[in-house]
């Protein structure tokens, strides 16, 4: 996963989608999030669970351990394969599980001749709805109203297969609306989470992808029009 997505829709949509039925703390912003290209390091809404209902907070794309400032930069994603068994994510991973709301994810292909030159894809669920990115922090709970110094997230990725390794040999792991819930559930068991993010994430035919306009690759670029499909890619 290159380190691209977009958040567009509003709060609201994104909880309708996971048909979330528990009480939910935070209060709900009714305007559209509007990001059609998030890049790493910038604040994102995530969703997660407490004892008492639902909670939502804007955090940091990024996270390390304190033990590793100054050793390692911090990382944007978790690999699905070591995430519950890695140092580095040990303690986010035993109480930081944590969904991000997303509408699609852009990767770049390069052309084998010339790896400056990329072309970039949209992918998002062929049915248009919304997806559910399984994911990885350090945040307030119940004892801790204020944010603190290293709270921030990370995105938990795993292989691709079939068509879209073409695309890129890593994808997010998205999760479908009951799993996701299950995810966040602050009693689920370690054997159990890392059950779904390795083996139940949706598969590669939940998708669909196309080539966009290569104005995604500013980040100061926004706007719906980084999602539309274009007719002419350079590869």
């Amino acid at each position: 996963m290159c380190g691209r997505f977009t958040q567009y829709r509003t709060a609201i949509e994104y909880l309708e989608a996971l048909r979330y039925d528990k009480p939910i703390e935070s209060g709900i912003d009714p305007e559209p999030i509007g990001r059609y290209n998030v890049p790493p390091r910038s604040r994102v809404l995530v969703f997660f669970e407490t004892a008492s209902g639902l909670r939502m907070a804007k955090l940091p794309w990024d996270y390390q351990p304190w033990w590793a400032k100054g050793k390692r930069q911090p990382a944007i994603n978790a690999r699905v394969e070591t995430a519950a068994t890695s140092k580095f994510f040990r303690d986010v991973w035993r109480t930081g599980r944590t969904l991000v709301g997303a509408d699609g994810w852009y990767e770049w292909v390069k052309d084998p001749v010339d790896p400056k030159k990329k072309q970039p894809y949209y992918i998002r669920l062929k049915s248009g709805e919304p997806m559910w990115f399984a994911a990885l922090g350090q945040f307030r709970r119940e004892d801790r109203t204020e944010e603190q110094e290293g709270d921030g997230f990370v995105i938990i990725t795993g292989d691709s297969d079939q068509g879209m390794v073409d695309i890129h040999d890593r994808r997010p792991v998205v999760l479908p609306p009951d799993l996701a819930r299950e995810w966040m559930e602050p009693g689920i068991s370690l054997e159990r989470a890392e059950e779904l993010v390795r083996d139940l994430a949706l598969p590669v035919e939940a998708f669909e992808w196309y080539p966009v306009d290569r104005a995604v690759g500013n980040v100061k670029s926004e706007g719906a029009q980084l999602i539309e499909q274009i007719d002419d890619p350079s590869l």
